[in-house]
């Protein structure tokens, strides 16, 4: 009996908004494409209460947005935009490793290990962008998280849906994936060596890397 426990269905909105949120990273929804409630709640056979609900959260995220006429639009990423939240991340997560290399424990750092081994399988035996995209979050997380910092946790939570959008993005391109691990695996070699300055200075490397090369596939 102690082990019962009572599973609260998930409620309508937040299970639209996860479909949604996936078709605008899968392409269904394309950059710039109209969303439109009476559409969508036909589809799913529901009131347009839940769905509107559920675009409100995808708009505080910054997937979707109101034009000046009240149309909900897929977000189009622009090169402002870009390089605004790449400036973010480059001073947040470059003070997150140098941070998290003085103070992580030999388990912390071989876990981090581990995310990028199962990176290097991934790419090995083709497995989807997907697969390999939650990885490369997942190396970066784990920096974030293992220097203990709840308050710039949760500064980097604010932009994890677009960055989410820009890694897919980011995969484009030949050998993208091979050329992000090795860039991963440099930023690393500092962290195991404990040398958190070269840490640092390899991940604003990396990311000005990442944002040069989202210059040059982003949509005109």
């Amino acid at each position: 009996m102690n082990d019962f426990s009572i599973q609260k269905p998930i409620p309508y909105y937040e299970q639209f908004y996860h479909s949604i949120k996936k078709m605008i990273f899968e392409g269904t929804f394309k950059p710039g494409e109209r969303i439109v409630e009476n559409q969508l709640a036909k589809e799913f056979g529901v009131s347009k209460s839940p769905i509107r609900e559920a675009i409100r959260m995808l708009e505080n995220e910054g997937l979707v947005v109101t034009d000046e006429k009240s149309r909900v639009k897929v977000y189009e990423p622009t090169i402002q935009d870009v390089e605004e939240i790449y400036f973010c991340r480059m001073a947040l997560e470059s003070f997150a490793v140098e941070r998290m290399t003085s103070m992580a424990t030999k388990e912390e750092i071989q876990s981090i290990r581990q995310v990028l081994q199962e990176t290097a399988e991934a790419i090995e035996n083709e497995r989807s962008a997907e697969v390999v995209v939650t990885l490369n979050e997942r190396f970066h997380h784990l920096i974030i998280a293992y220097t203990q910092n709840k308050r710039l946790q949760k500064q980097l939570d604010g932009l994890k849906s677009l960055t989410h959008f820009f890694r897919i993005l980011n995969l484009e391109g030949e050998n993208r994936a091979e050329v992000i691990l090795e860039q991963h695996r440099k930023i690393f070699g500092y962290i195991q060596n404990r040398e958190g300055k070269k840490a640092a200075d390899e991940m604003i490397s990396h990311l000005k890397l990442d944002l040069d090369h989202l210059k040059e596939v982003l949509p005109e």
